[in-house]
């Protein structure tokens, strides 16, 4: 690299991104981070971003929120559309921002998509309007299950990665396949590369499998006693819709088959965990294959405030 590309890239705003699987401890490290290094902490969760939804979202509560400032929770209402392209710009207003009164941004969420938008952008794909409107169709006739089946036929690395209940990214990597004939992943894989906007440093935090998947478990069942199904019982009783994106998302979904008598009590608190296990290991497939997230255990902590401490020095 010669000495301009050093010097634009010196000059870059730094960021750390804390990444991991759901349940690993990201939110307790990204505050530690910031308290220790003068930070701010911004949210990339795509479902702790709307108001009402905290204990199934395990968002941060008030005491953690008082020890440093937080950004990106709480803004939107259930039934308001949003999705990556909408965060990633609200996102970049608020890390400049930070970096403006001097403070470092410490990002912390495990929605993978969202913080690939905030760093490098969305690659552009036009989508006919034909394309797209046969898709709803077909969803409206056949089903989401069937389009996620037929995306795992034709794009069986976004399927692994993208949730069968995500109607806004199962139709959206059809609608990019189809238009360009081309995986969404493939297209996706190679707009990594493209230059970040950032000088960002990625600490990824796991635990081994058996140790991950018991403190997920107990996760669900401390959700539960702080009362996750009272919260899912009031946001019904507000009018809002079931079908709601975030309000399919793990936990909601399984309290609300429970409400409607979709599912026994036994059974949905199974699902639940099953599901929360799943998802962490999908988390963990999407950042693992991120060359340059620096991986610890959460007990490594001083390990990783050098680390930190080497990246805004250099």
């Amino acid at each position: 690299m010669n000495s301009t590309a050093v010097s634009a890239e010196s000059e870059k705003p730094r960021v750390v991104a804390v990444v991991g699987p759901t349940g690993v401890g990201k939110s307790a490290l990204a505050i530690e981070l910031a308290e220790r290094f003068g930070g701010e902490v911004v949210n990339f969760d795509s479902v702790q971003v709307y108001r009402g939804l905290d204990i199934g979202t395990a968002k941060p509560g008030p005491e953690e929120r008082s020890r440093v400032p937080h950004h990106l929770f709480d803004f939107l209402e259930p039934w308001e559309e949003f999705n990556a392209a909408a965060y990633a710009e609200k996102a970049q207003r608020v890390v400049r921002e930070i970096v403006a009164r001097g403070r470092l941004p410490v990002l912390a969420g495990g929605t993978g998509l969202y913080l690939k938008a905030l760093l490098h952008g969305l690659f552009p794909v036009e989508v006919p309007r034909e394309i797209r409107e046969a898709l709803r169709q077909r969803l409206e006739k056949a089903g989401l299950s069937a389009l996620y089946a037929e995306l795992s036929r034709v794009d069986p690395e976004a399927a692994r990665r993208i949730h069968p209940h995500d109607r806004v990214r199962v139709l959206r990597a059809l609608e990019v396949f189809y238009a360009t004939g081309r995986p969404f992943s493939a297209l996706a894989r190679e707009h990594a590369f493209r230059e970040s906007r950032f000088q960002a440093l990625k600490i990824g935090l796991y635990l081994p499998r058996e140790e991950l998947y018991r403190r997920l478990e107990a996760r669900v069942e401390e959700m539960l006693s702080r009362g996750l199904l009272e919260e899912v019982r009031g946001l019904l009783s507000r009018g809002l819709s079931p079908e709601l994106k975030p309000l399919q998302s793990i936990g909601y979904r399984h309290m609300i088959a429970y409400l409607t008598g979709k599912l026994p009590w036994e059974e949905a608190v199974r699902l639940m965990k099953r599901d929360t296990r799943r998802y962490a290991k999908r988390q963990l497939t999407w950042f693992r294959a991120d060359p340059e997230v620096h991986w610890f255990q959460p007990q490594e902590k001083e390990k990783i405030f050098r680390l930190v401490e080497k990246f805004l020095s250099s």
